[in-house]
């Protein structure tokens, strides 16, 4: 990469997943030129559904994505929390005009290779950023003038700073933090469903969560409806290792004893099923390190069950690129303002992630408890409680931190 003196220089981004590709985007907005480094032969995703709520819209917009995704999701009209014992309503929270009104932009689902796809667009028209696949980084040297990355064959890359977008097992956060990811021992089981094999009763335009005693299952429409999301989740009886491998329909219908038979007739509709056994990590109070710093599930994987993943990542970059601006280009001092914005915040979706999968998978007492959590709640109660999450803009993200 060719440097010119009207950029305000060069960072490396490991990574070409959504956060990387965000995080490129939000650095070529502020005239930073980008050699992005991914490990995979070809730039692509790979999984099922996600959801997407107001604040990742808002995100995407300010990346210059939030058309094409817009374009590709399945705007939905609530969530909803059913009892997979009795089958019955806990919750419903409305996502439709009132929700658009109140945290102004839609809630959507939508395929993962979709907004990948999305953002991956408004890479390609940036001239700044430049690719390189099959490159998988081992090593990270600092000095105070800049960075040396080394990937798996020797080679050698020069930048003012790098990002670490490398996912749960980061060879950026390795050479930062030097911590272990913690293995959940919840497994999730994904797979895409085609609309006609999707039983007609379930064909409802809604991420419908049916939560278990140790176990839940989630669907939701894709492209258009053409297509539905399903993901199982269970606490496993074994030892688990991170990691994703084919799985079984036999495992899954194991765990799901006992449940009503209106969800239950769901596992037996995927074809094939992919296994993850997930892991997060406990929070930290600092994540950059001079010229580098690292950003979604490098910097704080976390379980699904606010499904805010992908959508915390791409706060991450917004928020990232407004750090850079706001110093004037400054790497380390735009590293320690961006994760005094962030650190609080992701912790926070964190641990409410960690709470809400006890509140998914309650049993006996538990159970019930939950299942009166929310009787006689208004819509504008619900807006309220949920405002902290969905109610976050890419103009005062740095709120708080400055």
């Amino acid at each position: 990469m060719t440097r010119t003196s009207a950029t305000r220089g060069r960072v490396i981004v490991v990574g070409g997943g959504i956060g990387g590709l965000a995080a490129a985007i939000a650095l070529a907005q502020q005239n930073v030129e980008v050699l992005l480094l991914e490990q995979a032969e070809q730039i692509g995703e790979i999984g099922a559904g996600i959801q997407l709520g107001a604040n990742a819209f808002n995100a995407l917009d300010a990346l210059g994505a939030g058309e094409a995704a817009r374009s590709r999701a399945v705007f939905t009209e609530a969530l909803t929390l059913m009892d997979a014992v009795d089958a019955k309503e806990v919750v419903r929270v409305e996502t439709g005009d009132a929700y658009r009104e109140r945290f102004g932009n839609p809630y959507g689902v939508i395929h993962r290779a979709d907004i990948h796809l999305s953002v991956y667009e408004a890479v390609q028209r940036n001239p700044l950023i430049q690719f390189r696949t099959s490159t998988q980084v081992r090593q990270l040297e600092q000095s105070e003038r800049g960075v040396t990355v080394i990937d798996q064959h020797g080679n050698r890359y020069d930048a003012d700073a790098v990002i670490g977008a490398d996912g749960v097992k980061s060879a950026v956060r390795a050479a930062l933090i030097g911590d272990e990811p913690t293995v959940t021992g919840h497994v999730v089981y994904r797979a895409v469903v085609d609309i006609e094999n999707m039983p007609k009763d379930l064909q409802i335009n809604s991420p419908v969560v049916w939560a278990g005693p140790r176990c839940h299952l989630v669907h939701y429409p894709l492209r258009g409806g053409k297509q539905y999301n399903l993901v199982v989740t269970f606490h496993s009886r074994q030892k688990e290792v991170w990691g994703v491998t084919d799985g079984s329909k036999e495992e899954v219908l194991s765990y799901f004893e006992g449940i009503h038979p209106l969800p239950h007739q769901m596992l037996d509709r995927p074809t094939s099923w992919r296994r993850w056994a997930t892991a997060d990590r406990d929070p930290v109070e600092q994540w950059s390190f001079g010229r580098a710093t690292i950003l979604g599930d490098s910097a704080h994987p976390m379980t699904q069950y606010l499904a805010q993943g992908a959508c915390q990542a791409l706060e991450d970059a917004v928020t990232l690129g407004a750090a850079i601006k706001e110093t004037d280009g400054d790497f380390t001092e735009a590293f320690k303002l961006y994760e005094k914005a962030r650190i609080p915040r992701t912790a926070r979706v964190l641990w409410g992630a960690r709470e809400m999968g006890r509140v998914y998978h309650a049993k006996g007492v538990e159970r019930l408890v939950r299942n009166q959590l929310w009787v006689g709640r208004t819509r504008e109660q619900f807006y309220d409680a949920l405002q902290w999450l969905y109610g976050w803009h890419a103009e005062d993200c740095l709120k708080g931190a400055l």
